[in-house]
């Protein structure tokens, strides 16, 4: 059981789910109005579609990072590309203070993914 996931309201699942797998996420579940993602097999991500009469306005998660652990030798440099690709607004690579490398993308509803790994 994974002890914490993140639930994400997006305007168009079928674009979320193409940027998000583009990203390097693995697609675990798909019934509508949802999808359930993982990172690294580690992270649950709930992309949900809102029912019609909801109306999504103004950016998304203001003030909150969602934060992701990368792996490997060149996974936060690969992952930027990824998100490049995408043409997703990308903020770092920033070596941090308290000893990581970190990248943030902006997914295409706004929300602001923090990907990082050791410095």
């Amino acid at each position: 059981m994974i002890p914490a996931f993140v639930k994400l309201l997006v305007s168009d699942l079928t674009r979320s789910l193409a940027f998000y797998e583009a990203l390097g996420f693995e697609r675990t579940q798909a019934e509508p109005p949802f999808v359930r993602l993982q990172w690294a097999g580690a992270v649950d991500v709930y992309l949900v579609a809102p029912p019609t009469q909801l109306q999504l306005e103004g950016r998304r998660g203001l003030g909150v990072l969602v934060g992701f652990r990368v792996e490997g030798t060149s996974g936060l440099d690969e992952l930027l590309l990824r998100a490049q690709a995408q043409g997703a607004v990308v903020e770092g690579p920033a070596i941090q203070p308290w000893h990581t490398r970190e990248v943030i993308v902006t997914d295409p509803d706004g929300y602001r993914l923090n990907f990082i790994e050791p410095a």
